[in-house]
């Protein structure tokens, strides 16, 4: 269910539970056990998530849910919860590389990443109402965080659907690329049925891209930027100010700092060695 294939100091995490890659338990299972072969992998400075076909995700496995006593519910919820805060936490930025449908557990599987780069080919929704309950893998609390409590609100009020520009708009996504086959004329290929024809490919490139450059950059500072990001994006001004500059002084104690610093007025590309 879960692909990962290494790109130097990047990871490509593939979703492919077909036909539209819906997180059940087993899936999350495995991909918490991925997460944590990541965490531990030191050589690693950035990763990619994206769902194989049409969806990204489409959403938890309804058929699983539909049937679960509170218990069950709640032992779901926290476990859909302690993987994505695993991607939230992981040490290396995560980028979302959104190729279809991010519906439900799939917009907040999205939202624990660092970067989302949606397909043009993307929507995003938290339709949880219209089954009767709430999102349970955190929705209610990152879209408000991201995009304001308003818009979230709004959302997952009323449970619609948006497009990638959408998205884009207001915040939930950083960048939009896109997402369906041309011909030489640059017309969207249509199949038998009338419908475009959907290419995962430029938003699985354009995630990759990102994630190279990033890599390229000092290791270390990426990380310690990351984990101040994260912390301090809760609390008062004052602690994330002091926060910031105790992180930005301990870089000075390694040799990236150095490196960097020397190859800029040397005039030349830094190596990092993440010490």
């Amino acid at each position: 269910m879960i692909e990962v294939e290494r790109k130097g100091d990047v990871v490509l995490i593939t979703i492919n539970n077909p036909p539209m890659n819906v997180l059940c338990t087993t899936l999350l299972e495995e991909l918490d056990d991925v997460l944590e072969e990541i965490k531990n992998d030191k050589t690693l400075r950035a990763a990619v998530l994206t769902g194989e076909g049409r969806a990204f995700v489409a959403g938890a496995d309804i058929k699983e849910m539909k049937d679960m006593s509170t218990e069950k519910a709640l032992k779901f919820s926290l476990l859909g919860q302690e993987v994505l805060n695993k991607i939230e936490q992981l040490p290396i930025p995560v980028i979302a590389a959104v190729n279809g449908f991010a519906l439900g557990g799939g917009t907040e599987l999205a939202l624990a990443c660092d970067i989302r780069i949606a397909s043009e080919a993307a929507k995003f929704g938290q339709p949880e109402v219209n089954l009767g309950v709430i999102p349970g893998f955190g929705g209610t609390q990152r879209l408000a965080r991201l995009i304001g409590s308003g818009k979230a609100k709004e959302l997952i009020y009323t449970g619609d659907m948006i497009d990638a520009e959408t998205a884009h708009s207001i915040g939930l996504v950083q960048k939009v690329v896109e997402g369906y086959k041309r011909d030489e004329n640059g017309e969207i290929v249509r199949n038998e049925k009338g419908k475009p024809v959907q290419d995962n490919g430029p938003v699985v490139s354009a995630a990759l891209d990102m994630a190279n450059t990033i890599a390229s950059k000092g290791p270390l500072a990426i990380r310690s930027a990351k984990k101040v990001i994260n912390k301090g994006i809760d609390g008062r001004l004052s602690e994330g100010l002091r926060m910031e500059a105790e992180a930005f002084a301990e870089l000075f104690s390694t040799d990236d700092q150095k490196e960097g610093m020397n190859a800029f007025v040397e005039k030349r590309r830094p190596e990092f060695k993440g010490r």
